[in-house]
């Protein structure tokens, strides 16, 4: 893979739920997601088996883990390993959270690029 230099606004988003979207960012082991949540949005509890590290830049992101929610402002973060169920939602004025996922997400690869104009 050739070195990439990326502005990540300037990527097109594509959406993860109603209110939600990620712009990607993908490499060979591992990807970047930088997710704006929408006042009030909220991803429903599911699972993945990658490993996903986050790191919340403007807004609260709650992360509910277990029953328990976490909620997260600038500068704080997480890690949650593969398959460990969670849901996430944000506050009134919304929030921009990036997360890293490794391996790749490939179904969101997949989806990325089946949306390209």
């Amino acid at each position: 893979m050739e070195p990439q230099f990326v502005r990540l606004d300037t990527v097109r988003a594509f959406e993860l739920a109603a209110g939600v979207t990620g712009r990607p960012l993908f490499g060979d082991g591992a990807m970047l997601n930088l997710i704006r949540f929408e006042p009030g949005a909220t991803v429903p509890l599911h699972s993945h088996p990658h490993e996903q590290l986050g790191i919340v830049l403007e807004g609260m992101q709650a992360l509910v883990v277990n029953g328990i929610s976490h909620e997260l402002g600038p500068l704080e973060a997480y890690v949650l390993p593969g398959g460990v169920e969670h849901s996430a939602c944000c506050g009134p004025e919304g929030a921009l959270v990036l997360d890293v996922f490794r391996p790749v997400r490939e179904e969101y690869r997949e989806r990325w690029h089946a949306e390209e104009p």
